[in-house]
């Protein structure tokens, strides 16, 4: 007969389920999280978009998950044989009874010492003063010659370049390529950002600014930029950098230091390219006040001229005034000619009749002697009275003709005017392909401006 045996003592029966859930529950009460690092392997990506995989040293392995909500995070997708460092829970899978980690983040093993040197170079830098914004130059208000520093196969070079043509295709871009990962590149980097500064000074080439950077990436694949070196070349620069490394959220030494940070390669293009649209429309507006102000100005001188041009008169109108005055002139002179004579001939009348009367024949000779020399003397007078008459009026008309605008033309001048007959005295007056015409001595000429000086 079988007897059973009971006791206070014994301990209560679990189920699995009950004993897997009471692990996991001990394991994640006594677990904060942990820092593991190890070799991945059996890594999975199922269509859910949770990972799944082992992790692994020379002694032991344990299963690990990352949850969909998690790896989105991760700037990179893990294979197998990556050396990586995961901060994680411990707990455990109840379903299969199986220890696990349950991953938060995920890192190339390694980047928590790359973290720490970042910070300490970070500190000393600020510590310098490299960071002040009071040492940091501004950008050119106008750039016309861009120098790039990136990697000539990147994306970087071509977002940029992408983002110049669209915005501002006049912009000369000059590339020094440099690698932008990897040993040496940082040396490389440094390098190029002096030589351009070099070049610069030199006259070899013409910048107004520089582009520094490249795509997103992991902490290692940004890590030249987080180099000394890259830091020292950027403070040194007399040519204002904005530095573009990698995605918005990523921050590097090269863009603490750069006298801008921009979030993109693309950013960067944009911050240092104006709108050609934008520009378009500033110079149509200029153009059009361009436009009204020498349309008033125009007015404005057109009315002075007219002004003047009333109180100018004509040289013909004052050639025909002197000729209206030498035909006043001549009629009275030879009505002051005609009196002399007739007086002259009454005289002579008179001592004619008194001759004729005492008849005295020595006397008659020579009264008429006299009277031939006195008629002479009369002749002679009023000769150079007239020739006297003639050179001040040959005199007064050379004066005219000197001032008269015909004996300019008659010299080699010529007087250019307008479409609208208005008079061109200054090279602003007209511009290449204006119609002109020229008036010459004996005509009038039509020309095109082709140059102006």
């Amino acid at each position: 007969m079988n007897a059973r045996f009971t006791s206070d003592n014994t301990p209560p029966t679990l189920s699995v389920g009950q004993l897997n859930r009471q692990a996991k529950s001990l394991l994640e009460s006594h677990f904060d999280f942990v820092w593991v690092e190890g070799e991945i392997s059996n890594f999975a990506a199922p269509s859910s978009g949770h990972w799944y995989f082992s992790l692994k040293d020379t002694n032991a392995q344990v299963r690990c998950a990352m949850f969909k909500n998690r790896n989105q995070r991760v700037k990179f997708t893990p294979s197998n044989g990556d050396a990586i460092r995961l901060r994680c829970r411990v707990s455990l899978y109840e379903g299969r009874g199986e220890f696990q980690l349950i991953v938060e983040h995920l890192e190339h093993a390694g980047a928590g010492a790359l973290q720490a040197a970042f910070e300490q170079l970070k500190a000393k830098l600020l510590s310098e003063g490299l960071f002040d914004a009071e040492r940091k130059q501004p950008l050119p208000a106008s750039v016309s010659h861009l120098g790039v520093i990136t990697s000539p196969t990147g994306a970087a070079i071509h977002d940029i370049l992408t983002i110049l043509k669209r915005r501002c295709p006049t912009i000369d871009v000059l590339l020094l390529p440099v690698p932008v990962q990897g040993a040496g590149a940082a040396a490389l980097i440094a390098s190029a950002i002096d030589r351009a500064n070099r070049w610069q000074k030199e006259g070899k080439i013409q910048l107004d600014a520089l582009i520094i950077g490249r795509g997103g990436g992991s902490l290692e694949d940004l890590w030249a930029f987080n180099e000394e070196i890259v830091a020292r070349a950027i403070a040194a620069s007399d040519l204002p950098i904005v530095s573009a490394v990698g995605h918005e959220v990523d921050f590097s030494i090269a863009d603490m230091t750069a006298d801008r940070r921009a979030a993109t390669p693309s950013a960067a293009a944009e911050l240092l390219s104006p709108d050609q649209h934008e520009w378009q429309q500033r110079l149509q507006t200029t153009e059009k006040n361009l436009g009204r102000a020498i349309q008033r100005k125009l007015a404005a001188m057109t009315t002075h001229l007219t002004h003047l041009s009333q109180r100018l008169k004509h040289p013909g109108a004052q050639l025909r005034e002197r000729a209206q005055r030498l035909d006043e002139l001549e009629q009275r002179l030879l009505l002051a000619q005609k009196n002399m004579l007739l007086r002259h001939r009454g005289t002579v009348a008179l001592l004619e009749n008194r001759v004729m009367a005492q008849s005295p024949l020595p006397r008659l000779e020579q009264l008429q002697r006299d009277t031939l020399l006195r008629r002479k003397q009369l002749e002679t007078a009023m000769q150079q009275r007239l020739q006297n008459c003639g050179n001040r009026l040959s005199h007064m008309a050379q004066m005219l003709d000197s001032l008269s605008p015909l004996g300019t033309l008659q010299r080699g001048y010529a007087i250019v005017t307008d479409n609208n007959g208005l008079v061109i005295r200054e090279t602003s007056n007209v511009s290449i392909g204006d119609e002109v015409e020229a008036r010459v001595a004996n005509g009038r000429l039509g020309l095109t401006i082709n140059r102006v000086d």
